[in-house]
């Protein structure tokens, strides 16, 4: 799921790739990589897990997914920044459509702008496509599944401490989910905004690779990271949070921890 900065100068002239500049327009406008087309992803924000609300997700995101002209046949790569949230979300939603090719620059702008590679400024126009996709409910959950599951899954809150503590309030309560730790998703870069390698990232999640494993955090960007950073230590059994701390906490009849 991740792609390093010379691999993709090598190929970015390959007539089946599909380059997301997922960042904001204004990043976007003032320098990008060649060819990148732009969805600011932070837009696309989601808190209702219910099954009328899933229904209502999986309904916007394949015209999202169609707009920015995602199909099968494309090698579909995502950057921000650095490896970070943004460009996670992306990798995560084309997995969730079982899309078979798609990942993230790994060290993402910053690192593609440090080796100097080119970069340009010009808008570059979408071309939709009708993309579908067989949705892989494996990877995604809402409340309820969470709700009568809690004593069987290993919950990751991925958010700050503060948050996590409750002492940062970012909903109508704070705290966290009953059960979960807390483990920030930032402590899976390194100082180059890489992915850790594994013998590092594994000291983070010695967890059991059997065992079911839900992430979150304040609204499912800040998940899909430390959902790809298990899936690329072996982990088989990962699920993000779609509603995240925006839904959780939100929601009062829901059982909360400080």
């Amino acid at each position: 799921m991740l792609i390093s900065a010379e691999e993709l100068n090598q190929h970015l002239n390959d007539d089946n790739i599909l380059i997301i500049d997922a960042r904001s327009y204004k990043d976007y406008s003032n320098a990008h990589i060649p060819g990148a087309v732009n969805l600011d992803l932070f837009a696309f924000h989601w808190i209702d897990t219910s099954e009328e609300g899933i229904s209502s997700f999986n309904e916007q995101a394949r015209r999202l997914l169609s707009f920015v002209g995602i199909d099968q046949n494309k090698k579909v790569i995502f950057y921000d920044d650095r490896s970070g949230m943004l460009a996670a979300r992306g990798v995560w939603l084309c997995l969730y459509f079982s899309h078979p090719d798609t990942s993230m620059l790994d060290g993402g702008f910053s690192l593609w702008s440090k080796k100097n590679y080119k970069t340009e400024n010009s808008q570059n126009h979408f071309l939709p496509s009708s993309f579908s996709g067989k949705i892989d409910e494996r990877i995604i959950t809402g409340f309820e599944y969470i709700q009568n599951n809690l004593d069987s899954l290993k919950i990751i809150d991925v958010r700050t401490f503060e948050e996590y503590s409750g002492k940062v309030i970012r909903a109508a309560r704070g705290g966290h989910i009953p059960s979960s730790d807390n483990i920030d998703w930032m402590q899976n870069l390194d100082h180059d905004g890489k992915f850790k390698p594994d013998n590092e990232l594994k000291n983070l999640y010695k967890f059991d690779k059997d065992k079911e494993i839900v992430t979150y955090c304040q609204g499912a960007y800040r998940a899909a990271n430390t959902f790809i950073a298990l899936k690329k230590l072996g982990f088989s059994k990962v699920r993000v949070y779609l509603g995240s701390w925006g839904e959780w906490g939100n929601k009062l009849d829901l059982a909360v921890e400080r």
